[in-house]
């Protein structure tokens, strides 16, 4: 099998961790980021193929360099496809076939898994992908459905056949009468009353040359269109300014036959966490000291003591910049937190205090009209690009480790207790040369201190 994990998602549901330039997968709430735990399991059934946004590259490559070592060189194994722009899951999955096809794995099987799922039954779920890939082969699209607990009206649903197209090992695959969109609490009793019923959990599995020709079949003016793409995807970004943006199940699952569309449901211990009361449902969340109260859920910073006092079924989100409490069975609402950030046009719907780069990270101190301050860490044997401000000058303090300041091509070495001071409009690079992380504080003085006044010079990541 061919595991496609697709990556994307606004970063909206798990607010205030979970942001659009640091969505959910990336996030570290249940001991690994989701992306991680995901990797690992498609790992177990072949090299993995990713589909991501091009604004998550640095993510995702970040992930990919993390996990290398584990039992495979997983930053070799993989192949990553980066959209310029997300246009929903129908495009993602007709380009990989396209690509797939170039290669001649026309005949393979491919499962598609979102990046951003919980999975506890890893070995559970497995049979199941290795018993869809078997109906697959039949030219058959499989959904894997997961077998309702209780009736849930966040989730679509999935309407099969009382009679079992195939069995196998206690699994069993049955046609699909029809996808139900998600229902009000009323539908969903009807539902887990009437049976025959899966939540929808947005995995599949189909063969390539099978879904190329759905596509063909339901959606020509697309499947042409990605028809045009180049093996090597070079040409992605002109295709993606023409598709359009469209889900995999409005394009082609809604519209196959009985005899087309398959679905084997199951448990596998699967979650989408798609709220915080997901979250506090999977794990115990930090301590807290509750007085005349009970139920209550933290996720906030390791080192904060949490009190509650005559609190009850409470969840408190804290972040370094952000506090969010509610009331248990209403985290759904964060949407309009989130609306009402985005309208007032808050950074806190885009970015944390903190950013990721391909060289390390830094995180903001102090951001005030008169001076801003960071800390930075730099990578063993990673350098920053050569750069210019026209806006600001900076001063920069060595704090951990040694390395090189390039200042107007001169190179100044440097370690811990060094200052360097960065005049307006001087190109400069601090560049980590040895095996250790090189740390430094960061303080901006000037008129303006966005991470858009930068021109660069060189950088060994091809950015603008």
């Amino acid at each position: 099998m061919i595991p496609v994990i697709l990556s994307g998602g606004s970063g909206t549901r798990l607010w205030p961790v979970s942001r659009q330039q640091m969505p959910k997968q990336f996030c570290d709430i249940f001991g690994e980021p989701l992306q991680t735990l995901t990797l690992k399991r498609c790992l177990r059934m072949g090299s993995p193929w990713i589909v991501t946004s091009k604004a998550l590259q640095t993510l995702t490559e970040l992930n990919l360099k993390a996990n290398q070592g584990d039992g495979a060189n997983q930053g070799e194994a993989v192949k990553v496809v980066y959209e310029p722009v997300g246009k929903n899951t129908a495009p993602a999955v007709a380009a990989l076939c396209k690509l797939l096809l170039d290669q001649g794995k026309g005949d393979e099987i491919v499962g598609v898994f979102p990046s951003d799922h919980l999975i506890t039954k890893e070995d559970a779920f497995l049979k199941v992908v290795e018993f869809a890939s078997a109906v697959a082969k039949e030219n058959r699209v499989v959904t894997l459905g997961i077998t309702p607990s209780y009736p849930e009206t966040g989730y679509g649903y999935i309407q099969t056949k009382t009679t079992s197209l195939k069995d196998q090992a206690g699994l069993k695959a049955y046609s699909v009468v029809k996808f139900h969109e998600k229902p009000d609490l009323k539908k969903a009793e009807e539902f887990i009353s009437q049976g025959g019923f899966s939540w929808n959990a947005g995995i599949f599995v189909f063969k390539v040359s099978h879904m190329a020709s759905l596509f063909e079949k339901h959606q020509p003016t697309l499947w042409n269109q990605i028809s045009a793409l180049k093996a090597d995807a070079s040409n992605l970004g002109d295709i993606y300014a023409q598709v359009q943006s469209i889900s995999i199940d409005y394009a082609i699952m809604e519209k196959l036959s009985e005899a087309e569309l398959a679905c084997v449901p199951a448990d596998f211990g699967w979650s989408d966490v798609g709220s915080w009361d997901a979250v506090a449902a999977l794990q115990k969340g930090q301590d807290i000291i509750n007085v005349k109260g009970k139920d209550n859920f933290v996720f906030g910073e390791p080192t904060k003591n949490y009190s509650m006092i005559g609190l009850e079924d409470v969840i408190v989100v804290d972040t370094k910049d952000a506090l969010m409490l509610v009331k248990k069975g209403q985290s759904q609402d964060v949407r309009h937190v989130v609306e009402t950030l985005t309208q007032a046009k808050s950074p806190l719907v885009k970015e944390h205090v903190y950013e990721y780069r391909p060289w390390g990270y830094f995180e903001i101190l102090k951001d005030t009209e008169n001076f801003k301050s960071k800390i930075i860490r730099v990578n063993p044997h990673s350098q920053l690009s050569y750069q210019s401000h026209a806006k600001r000058e900076e001063h920069w303090t060595i704090t951990q480790g040694s390395g090189e300041v390039v200042l107007n091509d001169q190179v100044i070495p440097v370690k811990a207790g060094s200052h360097v001071h960065i005049p307006l409009g001087a190109k400069h690079r601090m560049r980590n040369n040895s095996s250790e992380m090189l740390e430094f504080v960061e303080v901006q003085l000037g008129t303006y201190f966005g991470e858009d006044d930068i021109v660069r010079y060189q950088d060994d990541y091809s950015r603008n």
